[in-house]
């Protein structure tokens, strides 16, 4: 049993047989498609996809306080304490709701070690650093330990991706009309990252796809820590075969043992779009 549990939320977009693996508990955000309201994971991932790709709207809720307080008591009951990891709050309030349910259950818990840290990440960028996290408690590590190691950490976790539309970046306000307009006129891909507040931030301009996929792999070739990504994690859009050819060039240029690749969820992918790729590391900075 383990010393003591961490939760997170889906928008880590880890695989089923991680979270089942490190025995995670992960709620779901809410995204509403097709006139109908559901949790993520509800909807296979290639109908939500093949959905963005026709034009099909898809809005997303973050997770509220009443529900994080329904799955957190269970294990505060159970005399086990509980480290929360949440997508980054420059993107959702998810982490705010967290806090709220955190207070209340303190003051009916007051024995119990309640942590909540605000990740500041995003997709798998989360989700490495939730697998930190459980790499560390289950090597003996406790929970105070392991948040302290999380909080000291979490800016040094790298995301750097792409997208193939601009014109999901133009719906959610990252880029222009005009811009948008060019650079698909002009083949230009976006390269961005989430800086140190959890927001996403274009950085750089790629001319061509595969440039923008090979931009990523030097992101990390440049600023990764010696020693620290035998694994990365890498989230794609509905392309896997763009990530496998990002996988391969992260072995053979930066040495890179495993590659861990899952789709991005749908309540990100809705924002991002088909066709995104990126990839999570931990560098120098972000």
């Amino acid at each position: 049993m383990n010393q003591f549990q961490i939760i997170t939320d889906s928008c880590a977009d880890l695989p089923q047989d991680m979270i089942q693996e490190l025995q995670l508990c992960v709620i779901p955000l809410s995204i509403e498609y097709q006139g109908k309201s559901l949790l993520e994971g509800e909807i296979p991932m290639k109908e939500i996809y093949h959905g963005l790709r026709q034009g099909e709207p898809a809005k997303t809720a973050a997770v509220n306080p009443e529900t994080w307080s329904q799955t957190i008591e269970p294990f505060l009951k159970d005399g086990t304490d509980v480290l929360v990891i949440t997508f980054s709050s420059g993107l959702s309030c998810t982490y705010q709701s967290a806090v709220i349910a955190g207070e209340e259950l303190r003051e009916r818990y007051p024995h119990r070690n309640i942590r909540i840290i605000d990740s500041l990440c995003a997709s798998m960028g989360q989700g490495l650093l939730v697998w930190y996290a459980a790499k560390l408690r289950d090597a003996g590590q406790d929970l105070d330990a392991v948040a302290q190691w999380v909080e000291s950490h979490k800016l040094n976790l790298c995301h750097w991706f792409t997208v193939d539309d601009l014109m999901f970046l133009k719906r959610g306000g990252r880029v222009s009309g005009t811009a948008a307009v060019m650079g698909t006129m002009l083949q230009i891909k976006p390269v961005l990252h989430v800086d140190h507040e959890g927001h996403l931030i274009p950085m750089a301009k790629a001319r061509g796809r595969k440039a923008s996929l090979q931009a990523l792999v030097e992101k990390l070739y440049k600023t990764g820590l010696p020693g620290e990504n035998e694994t990365v994690f890498l989230s794609h859009g509905d392309c896997i075969e763009d990530a496998e050819y990002v996988a391969q060039l992260l072995k053979d240029r930066c040495g890179v043992k495993n590659v861990v690749i899952n789709y991005v969820g749908s309540v990100i992918g809705s924002h991002s779009g088909p066709g995104t790729v990126a990839l999570f590391f931990l560098g120098s900075s972000r």
